[in-house]
């Protein structure tokens, strides 16, 4: 058996039918030269021929009153519950039938039954105009992994050249970080929750410091030293009640554009990327009939882990950035952005991960409290939406010569957040990864958005270099 950390706990606890508490990654593959048009189908055949499962993907979740949650490893998996075959309607195999079929994929909540995670081979694409596409789709609950750790679960399950036709499925790979565990009674559930919250030094100073830099940052006494939680507008389309209903779309960019921008304003890809989306976000807020007069908040995870740490589960914080003061100059959106995210920097360096994975945990349960009561369309969120970032692999990787050609994480809803945005950079492209509910209209359109803001930065920093 192996326990959960209460940050893991809270995805269980926070879970409901309406919003379900997974994270996904979308592959999409170009079948191997001179293959044949059954190739995804022996594909699925040979994956259920796998059927030595290693944890996590043979443990289930146990409750208990005695004991802390744990994962409790089963004796066998039956692989028909977890992989799955689908192939699209001749008439409609194209992207935004992927997308439609991706998106009711991953609305319904994963049985707590069974592992909590599916692998979905889906047939017959036509991508982008061009046949002999077929994509995976591999759902896994959050309190398995967060996003990093499934990224780096995949790419260690695919080969890195296409002569390489071996095949190693994602649940037969042996992962780090799932030692065995013990039964806990009654007093060391107490004892294991009173560390979790703040058992150490740290991570009270922690707490103390990033109270201190909050209070001086209400009350106007410094500015921008941090942004504020649950100070974001609650009257856009962005936020609200999370309801049942996904859609998903995606967009890109490619790196080497990405990269002339960097060298010519030493920016980073956030400081790029988040620029996109300032633009994007409020030009699809336009379209909406509202325009905000102060910066938008989004909330973005950090990594809390220490260099080559690969840790199972979830080790992340959830801090709150503001983005640029409205402008219509993208070269000066990138400029407020990087001194934001700065200050963002020098936050998170100053105190220590214990105290930022406990300001995740105590923003969250406000947040969900307020999702419970059904509060989420009056009381004020988080952020106006969430943004994260997840490094992906340099190089293309393959899968029984099959190349994969995009790879797009999604991730589930925060609390009164109808809009969540993954970054992900692979093989010289960056992929925008955007999941919401069916309340917000013509997500297709805030896509086309980023990569026209996209464009337009590009012009702005052109200028800017050429005066």
């Amino acid at each position: 058996m192996s326990k959960l950390s209460l940050l893991d706990l809270g995805f269980f606890i926070a879970e409901t039918q309406a919003s379900p508490k997974h994270v996904a990654g979308l592959l999409i593959c170009k079948r191997p030269p001179k293959s044949t048009l059954a190739f995804a189908r022996n594909l699925y055949r040979e994956l259920l021929t796998f059927t030595d499962v290693k944890a996590p993907f043979n443990r289930v979740i146990k409750f208990s009153l005695s004991a802390m949650p744990h994962w409790q490893s089963s004796k066998t998996v039956d692989l028909t519950q977890h992989v799955f075959y689908h192939k699209l309607a001749r008439v409609c195999r194209d992207r935004p039938a992927l997308y439609a079929l991706v998106s009711a994929l991953h609305q319904p909540m994963l049985d707590r039954l069974r592992p909590l995670w599916e692998v979905h081979v889906i047939d017959d694409l036509e991508i982008d105009q061009e046949r002999g596409f077929f994509a995976l789709y591999l759902k896994m609950h959050h309190a398995c992994a967060d996003g990093v750790t499934m990224t780096r679960w995949i790419a260690e399950s695919m080969a890195q050249t296409p002569d390489d036709l071996e095949l190693t499925p994602v649940w037969t790979l042996k992962h780090s970080g799932h030692g065995g565990g013990h039964k806990r009674a009654t007093q060391e559930l107490l004892q294991s929750l009173w560390k979790e919250v703040g058992g150490t030094t740290l991570r009270f100073l922690g707490i103390a410091r990033l109270a201190t830099m909050l209070l001086l940052e209400s009350v106007k006494l410094t500015k921008n030293a941090i942004a504020l939680p649950f100070v974001s507008s609650a009257k856009t389309p962005l936020t609200g009640q999370v309801t049942p209903g996904r859609q998903f779309t995606t967009a890109s960019v490619s790196l080497a554009r990405v990269n002339q921008i960097r060298e010519r304003t030493r920016s980073t890809l956030n400081h790029v990327a988040l620029t996109c989306l300032d633009g994007a976000l409020r030009r699809y807020l336009r379209d909406q009939g509202v325009e905000l007069q102060r910066p938008i908040t989004i909330q973005m995870p950090v990594n809390l882990r220490k260099e080559g740490e690969k840790t199972a589960g979830n080790k992340i914080g959830i801090i709150q950035v503001e983005l640029s003061a409205p402008t219509e100059d993208p070269y000066v959106r990138l400029r407020n952005i990087g001194f934001s995210l700065r200050n963002v920097r020098t936050m998170i360096d100053s105190v220590a991960p214990e105290a930022i994975e406990s300001y995740t945990i105590i923003t969250g349960l406000v947040a969900q409290i307020a999702e419970l009561l059904q509060l989420s369309n009056t009381l004020p969120p988080m952020g106006n939406t969430l943004v994260s970032n997840v490094p992906g692999p340099k190089e293309s990787l393959y899968i029984k010569g099959a190349k994969m050609q995009e790879m797009h994480p999604i991730s589930t809803l925060p609390p009164s957040n109808l809009l969540n945005i993954t970054l992900f950079s692979y093989a010289g492209d960056l992929f925008f990864g955007l999941i919401a509910t069916d309340e917000l209209p013509n997500l297709q359109r805030l896509g086309d958005y980023v990569q026209e803001a996209f464009a337009e930065l590009e012009s702005s920093v052109r200028d800017a270099h050429a005066a």
